[in-house]
């Protein structure tokens, strides 16, 4: 079992910033892919950033400038530096992991992981 804890999230002002960190319950080689996830009210869960294992990032155009995703494998933690916020931002925001199923003796785990989500305001 994999558990992720997010944290950092808060209330900001519009062009704020806020650094959300993921901390994963043990350093496993099992993990490959991270990401972070937003869902609004209302809303469906969406795709904000994507770290691969070697730390190849992909953005959501709407965050694409703002937002930078990274990890520290020794940490085992993963981490979403959010500058230039916007009211629009405001979401609970997940951390995922994705199980590198290739290594035989990473199948018996899920996968991917979530966490239990931080909330993140940006007021006007």
């Amino acid at each position: 079992q994999v558990y992720l804890v997010e944290s950092g999230g808060g209330l900001v002002q519009a062009g704020g910033s806020l650094r959300l960190s993921c901390a994963a319950s043990r350093d496993t080689v099992c993990i490959s892919a991270m990401a972070w996830y937003r869902q609004a009210p209302g809303k469906e869960r969406e795709l904000v950033a994507l770290i691969t294992n070697n730390g190849s990032p992909n953005y959501a155009d709407s965050v694409k400038g703002r937002f930078t995703i990274s990890r520290d494998n020794v940490k085992n933690t993963l981490y979403l530096q959010m500058n230039s916020l916007k009211p629009e931002d405001t979401a609970v925001y997940y951390c995922n992991s994705n199980t590198n199923r290739s290594l035989w003796f990473c199948q018996d785990l899920s996968n991917d992981y979530w966490g239990q989500g931080t909330q993140v305001t940006v007021s006007s």
